[in-house]
Protein backbone atom coordinates (compact mmCIF):
# COMPACT_ATOMS: atom_id res chain seq x y z
CA UNK A 1 0.00 0.00 0.00
CA UNK A 2 2.73 2.31 0.72
CA UNK A 3 4.11 1.57 -2.62
CA UNK A 4 0.95 2.63 -4.47
CA UNK A 5 0.90 6.15 -2.42
CA UNK A 6 4.00 6.81 -3.39
CA UNK A 7 3.22 6.03 -7.37
CA UNK A 8 0.38 8.02 -7.26
CA UNK A 9 1.61 11.26 -5.68
CA UNK A 10 4.64 11.10 -8.42
CA UNK A 11 2.14 11.35 -11.01
CA UNK A 12 0.39 13.92 -9.88
CA UNK A 13 3.87 16.25 -9.58
CA UNK A 14 4.83 14.86 -12.83
CA UNK A 15 1.23 16.37 -14.27
CA UNK A 16 1.38 19.42 -12.68
CA UNK A 17 4.56 21.15 -15.06
CA UNK A 18 2.36 20.22 -17.60
CA UNK A 19 -0.76 21.41 -17.21
CA UNK A 20 1.44 24.46 -16.48
CA UNK A 21 3.35 24.28 -19.22
CA UNK A 22 0.79 23.82 -21.73
CA UNK A 23 -1.19 27.13 -20.53
CA UNK A 24 2.22 28.95 -21.41
CA UNK A 25 2.82 27.78 -24.62
CA UNK A 26 -1.02 28.77 -25.27
CA UNK A 27 -0.85 31.61 -23.58
CA UNK A 28 1.75 33.03 -26.22
CA UNK A 29 0.14 31.86 -29.20
CA UNK A 30 -2.95 34.06 -28.03
CA UNK A 31 -0.56 36.94 -28.07
CA UNK A 32 -0.34 37.05 -31.45
CA UNK A 33 -0.55 34.46 -34.75
CA UNK A 34 2.01 35.85 -37.06
CA UNK A 35 5.75 36.44 -35.94
CA UNK A 36 5.02 39.78 -36.74
CA UNK A 37 2.61 40.22 -34.22
CA UNK A 38 4.50 38.41 -31.44
CA UNK A 39 7.44 40.54 -32.04
CA UNK A 40 5.89 43.52 -31.80
CA UNK A 41 4.94 42.44 -28.78
CA UNK A 42 7.79 41.56 -27.30
CA UNK A 43 9.65 45.02 -28.55
CA UNK A 44 6.31 47.20 -26.76
CA UNK A 45 7.20 44.65 -23.92
CA UNK A 46 10.95 45.00 -23.46
CA UNK A 47 10.24 49.59 -24.21
CA UNK A 48 8.20 49.32 -21.27
CA UNK A 49 10.86 47.21 -18.96
CA UNK A 50 13.05 50.38 -20.12
CA UNK A 51 10.70 53.21 -19.14
CA UNK A 52 10.50 53.31 -15.75
CA UNK A 53 13.71 53.76 -14.74
CA UNK A 54 14.37 56.82 -17.02
CA UNK A 55 11.26 58.57 -15.27
CA UNK A 56 14.08 59.75 -12.70
CA UNK A 57 16.19 61.92 -15.65
CA UNK A 58 19.42 61.00 -17.32
CA UNK A 59 21.06 59.64 -14.19
CA UNK A 60 23.85 56.59 -13.86
CA UNK A 61 21.59 54.48 -11.86
CA UNK A 62 18.46 54.72 -14.77
CA UNK A 63 21.45 54.21 -17.29
CA UNK A 64 22.53 51.24 -15.67
CA UNK A 65 18.76 49.29 -15.20
CA UNK A 66 17.41 50.77 -18.45
CA UNK A 67 21.07 49.88 -20.63
CA UNK A 68 20.04 45.81 -21.13
CA UNK A 69 16.41 46.70 -22.35
CA UNK A 70 17.59 49.20 -24.68
CA UNK A 71 20.51 46.97 -25.87
CA UNK A 72 17.92 44.44 -26.72
CA UNK A 73 15.69 46.71 -28.31
CA UNK A 74 18.72 47.32 -30.64
CA UNK A 75 20.37 44.24 -31.26
CA UNK A 76 23.48 45.54 -30.60
CA UNK A 77 26.42 43.91 -29.28
CA UNK A 78 26.77 46.75 -26.88
CA UNK A 79 25.75 50.26 -25.51
CA UNK A 80 26.74 52.91 -23.40
CA UNK A 81 24.66 56.08 -22.65
CA UNK A 82 26.76 59.42 -21.44
CA UNK A 83 25.05 62.33 -20.38
CA UNK A 84 26.98 65.59 -21.43
CA UNK A 85 30.36 65.09 -18.32
CA UNK A 86 30.69 61.23 -18.28
CA UNK A 87 29.95 57.79 -18.82
CA UNK A 88 26.81 56.46 -17.03
CA UNK A 89 27.26 52.89 -18.56
CA UNK A 90 28.52 50.58 -21.03
CA UNK A 91 26.64 47.09 -21.49
CA UNK A 92 27.74 44.04 -22.99
CA UNK A 93 30.62 42.66 -25.44
CA UNK A 94 33.68 44.42 -25.15
CA UNK A 95 33.98 46.12 -22.07
CA UNK A 96 37.37 47.25 -22.66
CA UNK A 97 36.43 49.59 -24.82
CA UNK A 98 34.16 51.48 -22.43
CA UNK A 99 37.15 53.42 -21.42
CA UNK A 100 36.57 55.24 -24.40
CA UNK A 101 33.01 55.16 -24.50
CA UNK A 102 32.96 58.95 -23.53
CA UNK A 103 35.29 59.78 -25.69
CA UNK A 104 33.05 58.12 -28.53
CA UNK A 105 30.30 60.28 -28.09
CA UNK A 106 32.34 63.32 -27.91
CA UNK A 107 31.64 64.83 -31.43
CA UNK A 108 27.74 64.26 -31.08
CA UNK A 109 27.78 65.90 -27.44
CA UNK A 110 29.39 68.88 -29.44
CA UNK A 111 27.31 69.28 -32.70
CA UNK A 112 24.51 67.03 -32.14
CA UNK A 113 24.45 65.36 -34.89
CA UNK A 114 24.54 61.03 -35.40
CA UNK A 115 27.91 59.75 -35.87
CA UNK A 116 29.36 56.80 -37.59
CA UNK A 117 33.22 55.20 -36.12
CA UNK A 118 35.02 52.93 -36.89
CA UNK A 119 36.28 50.85 -33.56
CA UNK A 120 39.95 50.05 -33.61
CA UNK A 121 40.47 46.52 -31.95
CA UNK A 122 43.19 44.00 -31.46
CA UNK A 123 41.49 41.16 -30.33
CA UNK A 124 40.05 39.08 -33.15
CA UNK A 125 36.70 37.64 -31.19
CA UNK A 126 35.87 40.90 -30.24
CA UNK A 127 32.08 42.23 -31.81
CA UNK A 128 33.26 46.20 -31.52
CA UNK A 129 34.27 47.14 -35.09
CA UNK A 130 31.83 50.15 -35.65
CA UNK A 131 30.21 52.99 -33.36
CA UNK A 132 26.37 54.56 -34.09
CA UNK A 133 26.59 57.25 -31.98
CA UNK A 134 23.32 59.78 -31.56
CA UNK A 135 22.13 62.41 -29.52
CA UNK A 136 19.73 62.31 -26.56
CA UNK A 137 18.07 65.89 -26.01
CA UNK A 138 15.25 67.62 -23.94
CA UNK A 139 13.65 70.72 -24.75
CA UNK A 140 16.17 70.82 -27.92
CA UNK A 141 19.16 70.75 -25.94
CA UNK A 142 21.76 67.73 -26.24
CA UNK A 143 22.22 66.69 -22.78
CA UNK A 144 23.73 62.94 -23.29
CA UNK A 145 24.42 60.39 -26.22
CA UNK A 146 23.49 56.94 -27.18
CA UNK A 147 26.34 54.54 -28.93
CA UNK A 148 25.50 51.23 -30.40
CA UNK A 149 28.44 48.98 -31.20
CA UNK A 150 28.56 46.04 -33.63
CA UNK A 151 30.24 44.30 -36.29
CA UNK A 152 29.31 46.52 -38.40
CA UNK A 153 27.52 50.10 -39.31
CA UNK A 154 24.63 49.26 -41.05
CA UNK A 155 21.92 51.27 -42.34
CA UNK A 156 19.45 48.91 -40.34
CA UNK A 157 21.79 50.04 -37.01
CA UNK A 158 21.91 53.46 -37.63
CA UNK A 159 17.90 53.92 -37.93
CA UNK A 160 17.47 51.41 -34.63
CA UNK A 161 20.01 53.68 -32.91
CA UNK A 162 18.00 56.76 -34.00
CA UNK A 163 14.64 55.32 -33.18
CA UNK A 164 15.55 54.21 -29.37
CA UNK A 165 17.28 57.58 -28.90
CA UNK A 166 13.94 59.00 -30.06
CA UNK A 167 12.16 57.15 -27.13
CA UNK A 168 14.31 58.06 -24.49
CA UNK A 169 14.59 61.43 -25.32
CA UNK A 170 10.34 60.85 -24.61
CA UNK A 171 11.19 59.20 -21.43
CA UNK A 172 13.32 62.21 -20.65
CA UNK A 173 10.99 64.91 -21.84
CA UNK A 174 8.34 62.97 -19.28
CA UNK A 175 10.88 63.14 -16.58
CA UNK A 176 11.68 67.08 -16.66
CA UNK A 177 7.71 67.19 -16.94
CA UNK A 178 7.28 65.45 -13.85
CA UNK A 179 10.35 67.89 -12.26
CA UNK A 180 8.06 70.88 -13.47
CA UNK A 181 5.37 70.05 -12.04
CA UNK A 182 7.15 69.15 -8.65
CA UNK A 183 8.90 72.62 -8.35
CA UNK A 184 5.53 74.07 -9.51
CA UNK A 185 3.63 72.26 -6.65
CA UNK A 186 6.74 73.24 -4.27
CA UNK A 187 6.16 76.96 -5.75
CA UNK A 188 2.26 76.79 -5.06
CA UNK A 189 2.81 75.51 -1.65
CA UNK A 190 5.62 78.05 -0.59
CA UNK A 191 3.13 81.02 -1.68
CA UNK A 192 0.41 79.31 0.44
CA UNK A 193 2.45 79.34 3.48
CA UNK A 194 3.20 82.99 2.48
CA UNK A 195 -0.85 83.41 2.55
CA UNK A 196 -1.10 82.38 6.23
CA UNK A 197 -2.47 85.46 8.31
CA UNK A 198 -0.28 87.50 9.72
CA UNK A 199 -2.67 88.65 11.72
CA UNK A 200 -3.52 85.12 13.07
CA UNK A 201 0.43 84.72 13.85
CA UNK A 202 -0.02 88.46 15.90
CA UNK A 203 -3.17 87.42 17.22
CA UNK A 204 -2.43 84.29 18.49
CA UNK A 205 1.08 85.44 19.88
CA UNK A 206 -0.86 88.40 21.69
CA UNK A 207 -3.68 85.94 23.31
CA UNK A 208 -0.54 83.94 24.68
CA UNK A 209 0.61 86.60 26.14
CA UNK A 210 -2.34 87.54 27.62
CA UNK A 211 -2.26 84.01 29.65
CA UNK A 212 1.38 84.65 31.26
CA UNK A 213 -0.21 86.34 33.84
CA UNK A 214 -3.21 84.65 34.50
CA UNK A 215 -3.54 81.23 34.18
CA UNK A 216 0.69 80.12 33.09
CA UNK A 217 0.20 76.91 32.20
CA UNK A 218 -2.24 77.49 29.81
CA UNK A 219 -0.15 79.97 27.93
CA UNK A 220 2.78 77.09 28.07
CA UNK A 221 -0.13 74.67 26.57
CA UNK A 222 -0.94 77.32 23.66
CA UNK A 223 2.50 78.33 23.24
CA UNK A 224 3.64 74.34 22.09
CA UNK A 225 0.32 74.86 20.30
CA UNK A 226 1.58 77.51 18.42
CA UNK A 227 4.71 75.87 17.82
CA UNK A 228 3.60 73.15 16.36
CA UNK A 229 1.62 74.71 14.09
CA UNK A 230 4.32 76.51 12.18
CA UNK A 231 6.52 73.38 12.88
CA UNK A 232 3.90 71.81 9.82
CA UNK A 233 3.07 74.75 7.91
CA UNK A 234 6.57 75.49 7.26
CA UNK A 235 8.19 72.04 7.27
CA UNK A 236 10.34 71.47 3.90
CA UNK A 237 9.94 67.74 3.15
CA UNK A 238 6.70 66.16 1.57
CA UNK A 239 4.73 66.68 -1.09
CA UNK A 240 2.21 64.78 0.55
CA UNK A 241 1.00 63.88 4.23
CA UNK A 242 -2.20 61.90 5.86
CA UNK A 243 -5.11 63.42 5.58
CA UNK A 244 -4.55 62.46 10.06
CA UNK A 245 -1.49 64.98 10.23
CA UNK A 246 -3.00 67.83 8.00
CA UNK A 247 -6.51 67.00 10.26
CA UNK A 248 -3.89 67.03 13.32
CA UNK A 249 -2.49 70.94 12.29
CA UNK A 250 -6.06 71.90 11.73
CA UNK A 251 -7.19 70.62 15.44
CA UNK A 252 -4.06 72.79 16.68
CA UNK A 253 -5.28 75.59 14.59
CA UNK A 254 -8.56 75.49 16.13
CA UNK A 255 -7.66 75.70 19.32
CA UNK A 256 -5.13 78.69 19.19
CA UNK A 257 -8.44 80.62 17.71
CA UNK A 258 -10.86 79.22 20.39
CA UNK A 259 -8.10 80.94 22.61
CA UNK A 260 -8.89 84.02 21.16
CA UNK A 261 -12.48 83.66 20.36
CA UNK A 262 -13.70 81.45 23.57
CA UNK A 263 -17.40 80.31 22.77
CA UNK A 264 -18.07 82.49 19.76
CA UNK A 265 -16.23 79.84 18.07
CA UNK A 266 -17.81 76.71 17.57
CA UNK A 267 -16.41 73.78 15.73
CA UNK A 268 -17.69 70.17 15.03
CA UNK A 269 -15.84 67.57 13.58
CA UNK A 270 -17.27 63.88 12.15
CA UNK A 271 -14.10 61.84 11.23
CA UNK A 272 -14.30 58.02 9.74
CA UNK A 273 -11.31 56.51 11.02
CA UNK A 274 -10.84 54.61 7.85
CA UNK A 275 -9.99 57.70 5.95
CA UNK A 276 -7.31 58.77 8.21
CA UNK A 277 -4.29 57.25 6.48
CA UNK A 278 -5.11 58.63 3.10
CA UNK A 279 -2.55 60.57 1.22
CA UNK A 280 -3.40 64.03 0.32
CA UNK A 281 -1.74 67.07 -1.04
CA UNK A 282 0.45 68.95 1.74
CA UNK A 283 -2.25 71.57 3.42
CA UNK A 284 -4.91 71.04 1.14
CA UNK A 285 -7.61 71.31 3.85
CA UNK A 286 -6.02 73.69 6.39
CA UNK A 287 -6.50 77.05 4.49
CA UNK A 288 -10.11 75.31 4.15
CA UNK A 289 -10.51 75.83 7.61
CA UNK A 290 -8.76 78.90 7.86
CA UNK A 291 -11.14 80.35 5.42
CA UNK A 292 -14.25 79.12 7.39
CA UNK A 293 -13.16 80.83 10.37
CA UNK A 294 -12.49 84.39 8.83
CA UNK A 295 -16.37 83.94 7.38
CA UNK A 296 -17.93 81.91 10.27
CA UNK A 297 -16.59 84.40 13.15
CA UNK A 298 -14.67 87.58 11.98
CA UNK A 299 -16.72 88.31 9.60
CA UNK A 300 -20.15 87.72 11.36
CA UNK A 301 -21.87 89.01 14.51
CA UNK A 302 -22.49 86.47 17.42
CA UNK A 303 -21.60 83.08 17.10
CA UNK A 304 -19.75 81.60 14.26
CA UNK A 305 -20.07 77.81 13.62
CA UNK A 306 -17.79 75.46 11.33
CA UNK A 307 -18.22 71.86 10.99
CA UNK A 308 -15.82 69.61 9.30
CA UNK A 309 -16.80 66.08 7.86
CA UNK A 310 -14.07 63.41 6.82
CA UNK A 311 -16.14 60.31 5.57
CA UNK A 312 -15.47 56.90 3.62
CA UNK A 313 -16.93 56.74 0.24
CA UNK A 314 -15.66 53.59 -1.27
CA UNK A 315 -12.63 54.36 -3.01
CA UNK A 316 -13.15 57.75 -2.40
CA UNK A 317 -13.17 59.87 0.49
CA UNK A 318 -15.46 63.19 0.85
CA UNK A 319 -14.25 66.02 2.66
CA UNK A 320 -16.38 68.92 3.64
CA UNK A 321 -15.48 72.64 5.85
CA UNK A 322 -18.76 74.31 6.51
CA UNK A 323 -19.17 77.63 8.09
CA UNK A 324 -22.37 79.32 8.33
CA UNK A 325 -20.70 83.33 8.02
CA UNK A 326 -21.59 85.82 5.15
CA UNK A 327 -21.12 83.54 2.18
CA UNK A 328 -19.95 85.17 -1.27
CA UNK A 329 -21.60 86.27 -4.42
CA UNK A 330 -21.21 83.10 -6.89
CA UNK A 331 -19.58 84.85 -9.77
CA UNK A 332 -16.90 86.18 -7.62
CA UNK A 333 -15.91 82.89 -6.36
CA UNK A 334 -16.19 81.30 -10.00
CA UNK A 335 -13.67 84.26 -10.70
CA UNK A 336 -11.60 83.71 -7.98
CA UNK A 337 -11.46 79.84 -8.84
CA UNK A 338 -10.72 80.97 -12.77
CA UNK A 339 -7.57 82.95 -11.58
CA UNK A 340 -9.34 86.42 -12.63
CA UNK A 341 -10.36 88.12 -9.17
CA UNK A 342 -8.16 87.86 -5.44
CA UNK A 343 -10.37 88.11 -2.48
CA UNK A 344 -8.77 88.54 1.30
CA UNK A 345 -11.80 86.26 2.07
CA UNK A 346 -10.30 83.94 0.12
CA UNK A 347 -6.88 82.03 1.82
CA UNK A 348 -5.59 79.90 -0.98
CA UNK A 349 -8.76 78.45 -2.56
CA UNK A 350 -7.54 78.94 -6.12
CA UNK A 351 -4.15 77.41 -5.26
CA UNK A 352 -6.01 74.43 -3.13
CA UNK A 353 -7.96 74.04 -6.36
CA UNK A 354 -5.38 73.97 -8.71
CA UNK A 355 -2.95 71.84 -6.85
CA UNK A 356 -6.11 68.92 -6.76
CA UNK A 357 -6.48 69.15 -10.58
CA UNK A 358 -2.96 68.87 -11.15
CA UNK A 359 -2.77 65.80 -8.59
CA UNK A 360 -6.04 64.13 -9.24
CA UNK A 361 -7.65 65.61 -12.72
CA UNK A 362 -9.70 67.96 -13.10
CA UNK A 363 -12.96 66.16 -12.02
CA UNK A 364 -11.27 66.19 -8.31
CA UNK A 365 -11.34 70.37 -7.82
CA UNK A 366 -12.83 72.36 -5.25
CA UNK A 367 -16.68 72.24 -5.21
CA UNK A 368 -18.26 75.40 -3.51
CA UNK A 369 -21.49 75.94 -2.35
CA UNK A 370 -22.37 79.57 -1.22
CA UNK A 371 -24.19 82.75 -1.43
CA UNK A 372 -24.85 85.95 0.26
CA UNK A 373 -25.83 85.51 3.56
CA UNK A 374 -26.17 81.38 3.11
CA UNK A 375 -22.64 80.48 4.48
CA UNK A 376 -19.97 78.70 2.46
CA UNK A 377 -19.61 74.78 2.38
CA UNK A 378 -16.59 73.72 0.37
CA UNK A 379 -16.60 69.69 -0.54
CA UNK A 380 -13.44 67.41 -1.45
CA UNK A 381 -13.39 64.71 -3.15
CA UNK A 382 -9.87 62.40 -3.14
CA UNK A 383 -9.08 58.53 -4.15
CA UNK A 384 -7.81 56.74 -1.47
CA UNK A 385 -5.29 55.69 -3.76
CA UNK A 386 -4.06 57.23 -6.97
CA UNK A 387 -0.14 56.75 -8.89
CA UNK A 388 2.38 58.80 -7.23
CA UNK A 389 0.75 59.60 -4.29
CA UNK A 390 2.02 58.83 -1.08
CA UNK A 391 2.82 60.56 2.06
CA UNK A 392 6.05 58.70 2.47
Amino acid sequence: MEYLVGVAVVAVLVGVPAIVLWRVMRGRRDLGTSPAERATFETLHTASLAGPPLRAGLTADGAQRASRHLRELLGSAALAITDGERLLVYDGAGDHHAEHAFEHAGATLQDGRTQVLTIGCDLLECPVRNAVVVPLTTDERVVGALTAYGTHASAGLVRAAQEVAGWVDSQLELAELDRSRTLLMEAEVRALRAQISPHFIYNSLTTIASFVRTDPERARELLLEFADFTRYSFRRHGEFTTLAEELRSIDRYLILERARFGDQLQVTLRIAPEVLPVAVPFLCLQPLVENAVRHGLESKDGVGRITIIAEDAGAECGISVEDDGLGMDPDRLRRILAGEATSDGGIGLANVDERLRQVYGDEYGLVVETGRGAGTKVNVRLPKYHPGVSAR
